[in-house]
């Protein structure tokens, strides 16, 4: 039998058919290990005794065998929780910081808005010195602003109030219906310049031909800012907002600073001060059920201003 080799040599080869497995994907841990940075004091400092008041809140101390008898802890449940939302006091101290906050951080936020913008306005003269001059408050400890602050509002001791009283109008700045206004004044004092720099920070990093464009089409400066500076400006103002949302829930320095030198200033005056006092009186099961509790609404408060100030933004 002869075979054909110039018809084998000129037929095409078979080609395999057969699909190729897809090559294994190797896992990338790089990432994991450069948030390791942030995840590990996050989880230990944060998560952890978070987690550890909880299981404190669900606790009780019960003494056996009357005043004097033994001291036992048993499990409570939700008990804790049912005697702190059912507090009066708690309820008002909640109350009145959220007072505090629905005046004091619009304020706050306007006015490190307005410094913001004329450290970035064209006509601004040294930016560096006053930057530094409005940041420096929130560089002095809270505890030290305080004392300084209840030095001026003391009647005795203030050359503030001496002044207003020779002019006829001396306000009792330590007394029940101006605290909680004199306590605002402090915080607005120490956090303007923190909150001016994020907003300066987010200015800066806007090109400056967007500003160029516009003077070119006419537009003032008082146009720029308003059409264009304050809509960049939206995430800054969003950080900062749920910064002063959760220091305003956290309040407590000042209060217990001005407690040591005016009666208008209880123990439970803001939800914090209410916790520390319980947990000073070696009541640590309710006082973990509290700041659980403030934990929470804290948590609550920030998303929802988030998820509502994002709906307004898209809209």
């Amino acid at each position: 039998m002869t075979v054909d080799r110039t018809a084998a040599a000129a037929a095409p080869p078979v080609k395999n058919t057969a699909v190729p497995a897809p090559p294994r994907r190797r896992r990338n841990w790089a990432p994991a290990f450069f948030l390791l940075p942030f995840f590990i004091p996050f989880i230990l400092f944060t998560l952890v005794p978070v987690g550890y008041a909880f299981y404190q809140s669900l606790l009780k101390t019960e003494r056996t065998g009357g005043t004097f008898g033994r001291k036992t802890t048993v499990f409570a449940g939700f008990e804790q929780y049912k005697e702190v939302l059912g507090d009066p006091e708690f309820l008002g101290s909640v109350g009145r910081v959220v007072l505090f906050g629905l005046v004091q951080i619009p304020l706050m936020l306007l006015l490190a808005l307005t410094l913001a913008l004329l450290l970035d306005s064209t006509v601004a003269r040294l930016k560096r010195f006053f930057r530094i001059a409005y940041f420096v408050p929130y560089g002095i400890p809270g505890v030290i602003a305080a004392l300084m602050w209840a030095f001026l509002y003391d009647p005795r001791l203030s050359p503030v109030v001496e002044l207003l009283d020779k002019v006829g109008s001396a306000p009792d700045f330590l007394g029940s219906s101006m605290m909680l206004w004199s306590i605002g004044n402090i915080v607005t004092w120490t956090y303007t310049g923190y909150n001016m720099l994020i907003i300066y920070a987010a200015l800066q990093a806007v090109p400056g031909d967007i500003y160029e464009a516009a003077r070119m089409d006419g537009a003032s400066e008082a146009k720029i800012a308003w059409r264009i500076k304050i809509p960049i400006l939206r995430p800054a103002l969003m950080l900062t907002g749920v910064f002063s949302i959760i220091g305003t829930l956290q309040l407590f320095t000042e209060p217990q600073v001005l407690r040591s030198i005016s009666t208008s200033v209880t123990s439970t005056y803001t939800p914090n001060l209410a916790a520390y006092s319980l947990a000073s009186s070696d009541n640590y099961s309710e006082a973990a059920a509290m700041s659980v509790t403030l934990a929470l609404a804290t948590f609550v408060l920030s998303f929802g201003f988030l998820k509502f100030t994002g709906r307004k933004a898209e809209s």
